[in-house]
């Protein structure tokens, strides 16, 4: 069997490696560490180890890029390229949030992150009595084409990946990006000749993810609109059509982050993450879709919390046991159908209002272990997010807090650098182990969407919740400068605030597009809309209701007309919070 290995170490070299590095090469500063020794790509047990050990390896862990993509999912990783560095962003108006993107591209930023405000979140407009004192607050104010083409004027979307945080509502907002790529293809098409036929090829090169997850908002965050039926309706419609027209663009991302900011542990957050991607993949197939057309563009996101090596096993064990899922549950063949590529945002939950700076070091830490774990993108929270939306130069130091890991700590040197640690890989197996037990669960329940009617999920988060709360408040689990190393506080930080006139520009522009579209050509494109949703006729080929949304959104029509057409179609959902 060590021979084997050194087989095996072999084929991978000149297989997968070597085209990896041909297609990417590897980057010379990567190479050596801060004293000049070489490092390897990748490190391995000691071809002499004995049987069983080398067996182990081979079956648990494998090599990058390779099932069952312990490892990560490149062979290469962040020795070639970085992952992406994508700040959540979003506030006020359109305009002011165009400013803050530009001003994080200027700083080194390579992708975006739209935060939306809780109207657009919930399918409402500026105007609506709900959406009073909420415009613009959490996230950007986003109504009609006209506020999407002013938030990503001047940046090119076939160059930037764009990430979008947004669910219930989410194929109008894809709309409204497509909306915008088209149009920036018809602006480069006059400037060089060119004819609007190749305006598709424009749409096929967008790159990014939309959130697109609903079954976590049922379980943790609340922005839900319609019921489970119809919502996973309209997420395999968004498969469909961006299988046919969007190839490159990360259609879901199934979310495990707000389930731990409501209080998950490691293993339930990933339990209950791969329990909802298993539910999408199956409502996918049950369309009619073709699991490896449309599931190597599903992706995943997950939070960090400040425990560095529990997180680092929990994303090596998240990988692991989706490539098991995918294979040998959900019948895929194609290789990308079965990595599991994420996302990380660092937790918001862990930052304190007391001594606001202590938040720097605890994203330093949560980032870094995200980056041990092997993420493909990452978000760094900022300093004063306990208090407000963040300030400029917070941003600033969120941001330059990956770089200077990626640049100055060398763990993007060699692939997995944890990989082999006893420790590292007992929590990789035990977590895996937890994570399947609560999905096997799930699925003796008759599937995620069952597991929500019980609030089974719901109910594991809330006990660990209260656990985690009753050990910060007995002082048995230690957060500085809360219940311990206290400080008087100082005068009130500098924060962001948003104001009301901007509340007012934002209705302002929304009554404006109303008054100047055509009224006639917003009716029609709606009213074939909601036909199209009473319908029984299924997904399609076309991707269903995406076409018709996409109309809609071309006519200028609202994010709340249209939502509020599908209210009618589909009904609304409420939760049943009986104890």
């Amino acid at each position: 069997m060590a021979n084997s290995l050194t087989q095996h170490i072999a084929r991978w070299k000149a297989e997968a490696l070597a085209k990896s590095v041909a297609k990417m090469p590897e980057q010379p500063e990567r190479t050596v560490t801060a004293s000049g020794r070489p490092v390897e790509t990748l490190y391995t047990p000691d071809a002499s180890s004995d049987e069983a050990a080398c067996r182990a390896y081979l079956d648990r862990l494998g090599f990058p890029g390779e099932h069952p993509f312990t490892r990560g999912v490149q062979p290469t990783m962040y020795r070639s390229r970085l992952w992406t560095m994508r700040q959540y962003a979003g506030f006020g108006t359109a305009e002011e949030t165009n400013e803050r993107y530009r001003f994080l591209l200027d700083n080194g930023q390579t992708g975006l992150s739209v935060a939306f405000d809780l109207p657009t979140q919930i399918g409402y407009d500026s105007d609506h009595m709900l959406a009073a004192g909420e415009v613009g607050k959490v996230g950007v104010a986003i109504d009609t084409l006209a506020d999407m083409e002013i938030l990503f004027d001047g940046i090119p979307l076939d160059k930037v990946s764009t990430s979008m945080t947004i669910n219930a509502p989410a194929a109008v907002l894809l709309a409204m990006y497509i909306a915008v790529g088209e149009k920036q293809a018809r602006q480069k098409g006059a400037e060089k000749g060119i004819t609007a036929q190749h305006m598709e090829g424009f749409t096929a090169q967008l790159t990014g993810t939309i959130q697109n997850d609903v079954l976590k908002e049922y379980i943790a965050r609340g922005t839900y609109i319609f019921p489970p039926a119809p919502s996973l309706r309209l997420i395999t419609d968004i498969f469909a059509y961006a299988a046919r027209h969007m190839p490159r663009f990360n259609t879901i991302s199934v979310s495990g982050y707000h389930m731990r900011e409501a209080g998950a542990t490691a293993s339930q957050e990933i339990g209950f993450t791969l329990a909802d991607g298993i539910e999408y993949v199956r409502a996918a197939v049950k369309a009619g879709l073709d699991v490896d057309k449309f599931a190597p563009r599903v992706a995943f996101f997950f939070g960090a919390m400040t425990d560095v090596l529990e997180e680092v096993a929990k994303f090596r064990a998240a990988r692991r046991l989706w490539a098991r899922i995918m294979r040998d549950r959900l019948g895929a063949k194609n290789p990308r159908s079965c990595m599991l590529r994420f996302h990380t945002q660092t937790c918001g939950a862990t930052l304190t209002a007391q001594q606001m700076d202590n938040n720097v070091v605890r994203v330093a830490l949560q980032a870094l272990a995200a980056v041990l774990g092997g993420t493909q993108s990452l978000h760094t929270n900022s300093r004063d997010e306990a208090l407000a939306l963040p300030t400029e130069q917070s941003v600033q130091i969120a941001l330059r807090t990956q770089q200077v890991i990626a640049h100055e700590s060398g763990v993007a040197h060699t692939v997995d650098p944890l990989a082999g640690s006893y420790y590292v890989e007992k929590l990789t197996d035990d977590i895996e182990a937890e994570a399947e037990a609560y999905i096997e669960k799930i699925a003796e329940m008759g599937g995620m969407v069952r597991a929500i009617e019980r609030r089974y999920p719901q109910g594991e988060i809330e006990r660990s919740s209260y656990r985690y709360q009753q050990e910060i408040e007995r002082g048995d689990r230690v957060i500085v400068g809360v219940n311990r190393y206290q400080t008087e506080e100082q005068a009130q930080p500098e924060i962001l605030t948003i104001s009301e006139d901007a509340r007012q520009r934002q209705l302002d522009r929304l009554n404006t597009v109303r008054a100047e579209r055509d009224g006639a050509a917003v009716t029609r494109a709606l009213d074939a809309l909601e036909s199209c949703a009473r319908s029984e006729s299924g997904t399609g080929d076309d991707g269903g209701l995406m076409p018709r949304i996409l109309d809609a959104v071309r006519a200028y029509a609202s994010v709340g007309e249209i939502c509020d057409r599908l209210r009618s179609a589909f009904g609304e959902y409420s939760e049943d919070t009986t104890v």
